[in-house]
């Protein structure tokens, strides 16, 4: 009879010690989810009104809301011109290896943007939304420093963001009220895409995937989005949107224990909002995005006022070497002016100077180098420049400096006899030796075509301003150059009251 018995009491230890374990663990049931803090609010999309919070503030694990972020950022940058929807973006190991849900997308494959945005939304896609992010970015890190910067733009004071997907990261923390706000940017900044959110299935171009709002947008009337996040340090979150009639509330909701529950609640939020909110109220937009591109300097007179940052280019001179007389060729004299006799110079004259030493400099820059033919006959000797002072005022020849031309004639090249010209020296330093950037683009034609409508827009500052796009390492900078410091500055400040980034560029 004991011995009928052991057997039993061995499986009733076993039974104890496994509930013991899955009571303990805090990745298994019920346990770990509730340990997620709570937090919600309710507003009036239409207004900005708050008409419930509980909260709000607290800095909490966003989870997969997070992609809200990335999905922005990627219509910004699908208006701004920096990628097109059907960019075909090569996926990284990195975002290949992401955990689920993912859309199961490969190391090496290409995919257009669409559908990596299609995933990100609708199937919050860990893979595509790491690969939204490098595609911009060219990196993760730099993409979550992208983040945090459009966030602090749209006012989301109580979020920091470590990566594109929301998986826990220590640090990656948001708020009930920033995801509030975020959601409703979406909803006015890009109408155009918010049609994803309502999808209850939907192409990624590889497959066809499932919203994983969809319980909620089948059963609550009104229900048009927007997105749902969920990790064990999260909890079960969503933020989400109805519209009946006039009205439109956003609820939000932090630390929910299941997501059957977690859309009761968002269901009762939506109801007290609909209750709350006015039947007739404006539609006022929320503020468009700030970003932080200047400073604000003190001047002489004690009054504050906005300065582009400035990026300083190293182009001064190391040596200035000496001019040769070109190859071949009987130098023609040039009359220089003593500076006693010289007659004052303007600013529209060093402006012209200016404008004409540039484009001929460029012009040779863009000559093929060549290599000048021996000579044919020993260059005339230049008379030192203090002959001419000494001269009473009397003009001296003295051998033309021609070294700058000498990549742009070959030896067959026959030259008309020049007249004598009197040339007075002038400084240039303070001439157009400045320019703007308007920011950095994927590829040379999102650069050029910006630069071309903001060239459109301000003309009063940009005119005669030269286009130039410059390669990087990680885009294309938009840059105007060739301009005065003070049009510079006055450019700047005119496209950042429109929200265009701008910086000054200044000579070193």
């Amino acid at each position: 009879m004991e011995r009928q018995n052991k057997p039993t009491r061995w499986r009733a230890l076993v039974f104890y010690f496994l509930c013991a374990i899955f009571a303990l663990a805090p990745g298994f049931g019920l346990r770990g989810a509730a340990a997620a803090p709570y937090a919600a609010m309710v507003m009036d999309a239409r207004t900005g009104e708050v008409l419930h919070s509980r909260n709000a503030d607290a800095r909490l694990h966003p989870a997969s809301l997070t992609k809200m972020m990335t999905l922005y950022i990627a219509f910004e940058a699908v208006k701004n011109g920096e990628i097109t929807l059907d960019t075909p973006v090569r996926i990284s190991r990195n975002a290949a290896a992401e955990p689920p849900s993912k859309l199961g997308l490969a190391a090496g494959q290409k995919i257009k943007l669409r559908y990596l945005i299609r995933a990100a939304a609708v199937k919050s896609a860990n893979d595509a939304a790491t690969a939204i992010g490098e595609a911009l970015e060219g990196s993760e890190a730099a993409f979550a420093r992208r983040m945090n910067r459009t966030a602090k733009a749209l006012g989301m004071t109580r979020t920091t963001f470590k990566n594109a997907h929301g998986l826990t990261e220590s640090g990656h923390l948001s708020s009930a009220r920033d995801m509030t706000l975020l959601g409703r940017h979406l909803l006015f900044d890009y109408p155009e895409y918010y049609n994803l959110f309502s999808r209850t299935q939907t192409d990624a171009g590889i497959k066809q995937v499932n919203n994983t709002n969809r319980r909620l947008l089948s059963n609550y009337r009104g229900a048009d989005g927007i997105k749902t996040g969920y990790t064990r340090a999260a909890g079960f979150n969503l933020v989400a949107s109805a519209v009946r009639g006039n009205e439109r509330i956003i609820a939000t909701v932090f630390g929910g224990r299941s997501s059957a529950s977690r859309n009761a609640k968002v269901a009762e939020l939506l109801d007290l909002g609909f209750k709350r909110a006015p039947s007739n109220a404006p539609n006022r937009a929320p503020d468009a995005p700030v970003y932080a591109a200047v400073k604000t300097i003190e001047q002489a007179d004690g009054k504050m006022r906005a300065a582009g940052k400035v990026i300083r280019l190293n182009t001064a001179v190391s040596r200035s070497l000496r001019p040769q007389a070109r190859p071949g060729s009987v130098a023609a004299p040039v009359l220089v002016a003593s500076a006693g006799g010289a007659a004052p110079m303007t600013d529209s004259m060093a402006d012209t100077i200016d404008a004409v030493v540039a484009e001929v400099a460029q012009k040779a820059s863009l000559m093929p180098q060549t290599k000048p033919a021996a000579p044919r006959s020993a260059p005339e000797e230049v008379m030192d420049a203090s002959a001419a002072s000494a001269a009473n005022g009397v003009l001296v020849p003295v051998a033309r400096p021609v070294g700058l031309f000498n990549r742009m004639l070959t030896e067959e090249t026959t030259m008309a006899p020049e007249m004598p010209r009197v040339v007075t020296r002038v400084s240039t330093s303070g001439g157009r030796h400045w320019g703007i950037n308007i920011g950095r683009y994927k590829s040379h034609n999102a650069a050029e075509r910006v630069l071309l409508q903001t060239a459109l827009k301000e003309t009063d500052t940009l005119d005669g301003a030269l286009r130039k796009v410059v390669r990087k390492p990680t885009g294309f900078d938009a840059n105007f150059l060739g301009m005065e410091r003070e049009m510079a500055d006055l450019a700047c400040r005119r496209l950042q009251a429109r929200n265009q980034t701008c910086f000054m560029i200044g000579p070193s």
